[in-house]
């Protein structure tokens, strides 16, 4: 075991901080910070955790976080209080090996999930999470969401990034333009030209993208173009429209199973 850091300035203390608050060092580097003995045990699953900042109390607590392969190092208390990113300190924090979904997996995919100018890391985390759970072989991102591994988006998806392949696209109306000429079906979530989510049926033999834009902005309209077709949630005049990761995990329930 070594030895326990007991200064808030020790360099690896620093590095861990800048790769929390950093999406350029986390791209350049390869890693990704997370918090939390639950959610590092559940991406332990599927990323490599490369070094692990503990309290004494949590390394205890906590024993299997001894199974990771991995530099551990214990820290004080106030060190954890300075590696957190949330009010009250979990007391676990790994560094993982940001996992690279290859080309293959937009090709293989069947049933996909794209956002468009979605900033909210929660509302990003929760619909990772849903398309997980619903069954979606994988989500793709444009790059003015907010990064599907910052601490706040890996805590609303419980870690699901690591479970479902997560593609960065730098041109979300050419992605799904090139889906559409291999056969699948993408459906835009917005209001112009759109049809009741009840008529669009739920067979799709080349596959379906759902797509969904921002809660303030909407999709582009380059992005519904590219669509070709759009669909609306049914609800009553009550509300004037959903969050989007209520409106998103809606349509991928719907979807589940096509």
């Amino acid at each position: 075991m070594n030895e326990t850091i007991t200064s808030r300035d020790n360099e690896k203390v620093k590095h861990a901080c800048r790769l929390r608050d950093e999406e350029a060092r986390r791209t350049a580097e390869g890693l990704f910070f997370a918090e939390g003995p639950k959610l590092c045990l559940e991406l332990s699953a599927a990323c490599r955790c490369t070094v692990c900042f503990a309290t004494q109390r949590a390394l205890d607590r906590t024993p299997e976080l001894a199974k990771f392969d991995a530099v551990t190092w214990p820290v004080a208390d106030h060190v954890a209080d300075k590696l957190s990113s949330t009010k009250n300190s979990q007391q676990v924090f790994c560094l993982f090996e940001l996992p690279h979904p290859g080309p293959e997996v937009l090709a293989d995919a069947r049933r996909i999930l794209a956002l468009e100018r979605v900033q909210d890391p929660g509302n990003v985390g929760t619909l990772i999470r849903s398309a997980a759970a619903f069954g979606f072989d994988a989500v793709l991102l444009d790059k003015g969401c907010a990064s599907p591994f910052s601490p706040r988006t890996l805590r609303a998806s419980m870690g699901a990034a690591a479970r479902i392949p997560v593609v960065v696209t730098q041109d979300l109306p050419a992605q799904l333009t090139a889906l559409r000429q291999r056969g699948m079906t993408c459906l835009a979530t917005a209001l112009r030209g759109a049809v009741p989510l009840d008529t669009v049926g739920r067979e799709f033999a080349k596959g379906l993208c759902v797509v969904i834009g921002s809660e303030g902005q909407g999709l582009s309209d380059a992005a519904i173009d590219a669509c070709g077709q759009a669909v609306k949630i049914p609800m009553t005049d009550r509300a004037e429209s959903l969050n989007a990761a209520v409106a998103g995990s809606v349509l991928l329930w719907h979807f589940r199973g096509c």
